[in-house]
């Protein structure tokens, strides 16, 4: 049985690769190409308008890369990864993609991704709700050992990339985060848990079950109620610490 035509999207910040996927796709016309961008901005908006049934992803991008697109992503196409970088490309596999293109690839190696798109693709049932390996790509970014650099968090249908020396302090509410910086506070939906194992510990200390500090934005500590103290930050904001909390920093500020 002859597959119906799947839209596709490209985003892909190098001419020469999104001219050869093009080129690769000229051989499948049951694939038609609805649109390429050259940045993960444009990508992302284009995705979550268009609703492409698969993507063709670069990891590597300026301002927004392929994994903090589709931490943000609504629209949840397939993905295929495509990278220069080996071990983003063991990763990206790793994570659920359809697959992953190692560039420099050949049309052999091309054909073997589409193959398995199509594969993907024919096996949703006929009104499934839409979902693909990205739920299992977000979760990985959980369990993974990685540091961030930096956090996207989408406010206001605008995509705000927050480096995290920029953070000042993050505060838990419910299945969210408040991150506070100097320019505003930013709503994410993650964990304490997670920040507290993805930051840099150097950097960053849990002062209290709901509380997150930078360390180099405290202005001074003073005591608060029988044993406690009260952090009071640069930006005049002041977070409560716990015991336990004093002890981390006590060790991490060696006094």
């Amino acid at each position: 049985m002859k597959m119906s035509t799947k839209r596709v999207i490209i985003v892909e910040d190098e001419r020469p690769a999104r001219d050869l996927v093009m080129n690769y796709l000229e051989g499948f016309p049951e694939m038609e190409v609805i649109g390429q961008y050259d940045n993960g901005f444009d990508g992302l908006k284009a995705i979550n308008d268009l609703k492409p049934d698969a993507i063709f992803l670069d990891v590597q991008m300026p301002k927004l890369t392929g994994f903090e697109l589709l931490e943000v992503l609504e629209h949840q196409p397939e993905v295929i990864f495509t990278t220069a970088y080996d071990q983003f490309a063991i990763r990206a596999f790793e994570r659920n993609a359809v697959d992953y293109l190692l560039k420099p690839f050949s049309k052999q190696r091309f054909r073997e991704a589409i193959s398995k798109l199509k594969v993907r693709l024919e096996t949703k049932k006929e009104g499934e709700k839409e979902e693909s390996g990205i739920e299992k790509i977000r979760q990985h970014f959980a369990e993974s050992e990685e540091k961030l650099h930096r956090v996207v968090i989408k406010k206001s249908g605008k995509i705000h990339v927050i480096s995290t020396g920029d953070i000042n302090f993050l505060e838990a509410q419910d299945d969210y985060v408040m991150i506070y910086t100097d320019e505003g506070k930013y709503l994410k939906q993650q964990t304490m848990k997670y920040f507290e194992k993805h930051l840099d510990n150097q950097q960053f200390v849990r002062v209290h079950r709901s509380y997150i500090a930078n360390i180099a934005c405290i202005e001074r500590i003073e005591p608060y109620e029988k044993s406690n103290f009260i952090l009071i930050l640069k930006d005049g904001n002041k977070v409560p610490v716990s015991r336990s909390g004093m002890q981390v920093l006590k060790e991490n500020l060696d006094f």
